[in-house]
């Protein structure tokens, strides 16, 4: 079953940013920790019961931000990227934010990712 894409304007985005940004540092902060134990041990963290808990709960945050209606973008886990879906210039994009940013202002292509960023266009924070 497919659910039809939540798009966010850029002060729904907003909105949502301190429980996102809450949900992000979780996500940071167990991965971190997921890869001191796996230093820790220098083995098969396969088998490691704590590891498996730990990588639960990183799902777990991953499926929270899908409920919201955000997708988390960082393979890494290193910088808590996150994109909205959204509408600019009638096309579709993705409104961008950073874990180290204090708001969401920039967004992208679809296709073009991160490095492809560019500054919302002031107009869009104006719509409620």
């Amino acid at each position: 079953m497919t659910t039809a894409t939540k798009y966010f304007t850029p002060e729904e985005a907003r909105k949502t940013l301190p429980l996102v940004r809450q949900i992000v540092k979780d996500i940071l902060d167990t991965t971190r920790e997921m890869r001191l134990i796996a230093e820790e041990i220098s083995g098969t963290v396969e088998n490691d019961p704590r590891i498996q808990k730990m990588a639960e709960n990183v799902n777990h945050f991953l499926g929270e931000l899908e409920e919201i209606g955000c997708f988390y973008k960082d393979s890494n886990f290193t910088v808590g990227l996150v994109d909205f879906p959204s509408i600019i210039n009638d096309k579709e994009v993705f409104l961008c934010w950073r874990s180290d940013e204090e708001d969401i202002l920039f967004y992208h292509d679809i296709n073009s990712g991160f490095s492809g960023r560019r500054p919302i266009p002031p107009e869009y924070f104006s719509q409620s």
